[in-house]
């Protein structure tokens, strides 16, 4: 296949570890390693990553910036020069280490302004990524990293003929923390942009079932690309240790959604009967969970040193030294999860997981085999598959080697590469939004 020049417009992650950017930090190289020109696109704020940066130095739609003319009159009539002062990466840096938040909850105008495009008063920000895409860069494919960049998506698509994808990572998560009238007027401008969009790809059907639901879309407007990480480092034998040195492993952010709290009520349970088992969290803790992990260090105090929280891993060897101390990994978040890179990266080092049974989780574990499924809330079916894991090394080494194999012939930045240019190469002779058939 000839070499594909191939734009992907990514969001930063307000100063945390956020997997859809890793994620499509991870595929700009991967692409880029299999020959293509890839050209990855931050907006927002710059990525923040375990891994070498591939994104340009520019910031569009910088975070600052934008807040700046949702809030003033007299700062959106400044010249552009006067205003992208504020759009250098240091300082949007700077500024999200004060606690600049991308929670939802305050968003929901700015959200809509953004949704607007063109017709809104962040027009002059949107028009210049679409210049930069449209007139500057004119690459042979688009792929816009989330929905809530699709107000750049109507212009853009008068003014290019290439394909323009949207790569649904997680947008209800978002769109839901919105309160209301924001959220029905947020879904009802995405399935309207929409139309701009060659079509929609996503890690796994449930999200696309889910989405095409949820943001009323036709179901055959959707593609599957597999979920995958760069196996650089994640070399690890499945580890074979007996039931004393047992640790059971939390890796993702420290939040409510991610379940630490339900976890720690299923380790305590296992940990009545079995009082030799450890319990190690580990993962990004921004100032909005402060206080949700301190309830829980107090509510859980008598484990003492049973439960301990490792911090966030600055690298990525220190992220897989971590997971390599885990017999099991187990992130039973409270959302239906749409892709759980966390999953492949314990699988990619023998750590076979615990899930709950909903969103990609059954995928994931069907596809690779390494690990167990549990009734979403089953407090004490959670603790006997770790349990169950636990008194049987044989099945803990099987499903851990089951993983590892699984996600280096499924889920490897080769796989993703290979559906992305089939589906890429494809939609090139037939661009626009119509004539889509079922993927």
């Amino acid at each position: 296949m000839a070499v594909m020049q191939i734009a992907i417009v990514t969001a930063g992650g307000a100063g945390m570890f956020c997997g859809s950017c890793m994620h499509d930090n991870s595929w700009a190289k991967a692409l880029r390693a299999a020959g293509d020109d890839v050209t990855l696109i931050p907006t927002y704020t710059p990525l923040t990553l375990d891994e070498a940066d591939q994104s340009e130095r520019r910031i569009f739609l910088g975070g600052i910036n934008v807040y700046l003319k949702h809030r003033s009159r007299f700062w959106r009539a400044l010249p552009e020069r006067v205003t992208h002062l504020v759009d250098a990466p240091w300082l949007i840096r700077l500024a999200t280490g004060f606690g600049v938040s991308n929670e939802a909850q305050g968003l929901g105008e700015l959200t809509l302004e953004l949704l607007a495009g063109e017709q809104g008063p962040q027009a002059r920000e949107l028009e210049e990524l679409v210049k930069f895409l449209a007139d500057d860069l004119k690459p042979d494919a688009i792929l816009f990293s989330n929905a809530l960049l699709s107000g750049a998506a109507p212009s853009l698509r008068r003014r290019y003929d290439g394909s323009i994808w949207c790569v649904l990572q997680g947008d209800d998560i978002f769109l839901e923390g919105l309160p209301e009238p924001y959220r029905s007027q947020a879904k009802q401008k995405i399935s309207q942009n929409a139309a701009a969009f060659t079509g929609f790809f996503t890690h796994s059907r449930y999200y696309a079932d889910f989405m095409a639901s949820y943001l009323s879309l036709p179901a055959d407007r959707f593609r599957r690309v597999p979920l995958s990480i760069d196996l650089a480092g994640h070399d690890g034998v499945p580890a074979s240790r007996d039931g004393d040195g047992f640790t059971v492993g939390y890796f993702a952010r420290v939040c409510p959604e991610k379940g630490l709290h339900e976890l720690l009520k299923a380790f305590r349970r296992l940990h009545e009967r079995q009082p030799h088992v450890k319990l190690v969290a580990g993962g990004y803790l921004g100032k909005r969970d402060v206080a949700y992990f301190k309830r829980l260090e107090r509510e859980h105090r008598s484990l003492g040193d049973a439960f301990r929280y490792s911090g966030s891993p600055a690298t990525h060897d220190e992220k897989v030294s971590l997971i390599r101390t885990f017999d099991v990994l187990s992130v039973p978040t409270t959302y239906h999860e749409p892709k759980g890179l966390y999953v492949l990266e314990a699988l990619a080092n023998g750590v076979p997981v615990v899930q709950p049974a909903h969103g990609a989780f059954p995928e994931l574990i069907e596809a690779t085999g390494g690990g167990l499924l549990f009734e979403p809330g089953d407090t004490d079916g959670h603790a006997k598959a770790l349990e169950r894991l636990l008194l049987d090394p044989k099945e803990r080494l099987r499903l851990g080697t089951a993983g590892r194999d699984g996600v280096r012939s499924r889920f490897s930045d080769g796989a993703l590469v290979k559906a992305t240019r089939e589906l890429l190469g494809s939609s090139l002779a037939n661009p626009s939004p119509s004539g889509e058939g079922q993927g």
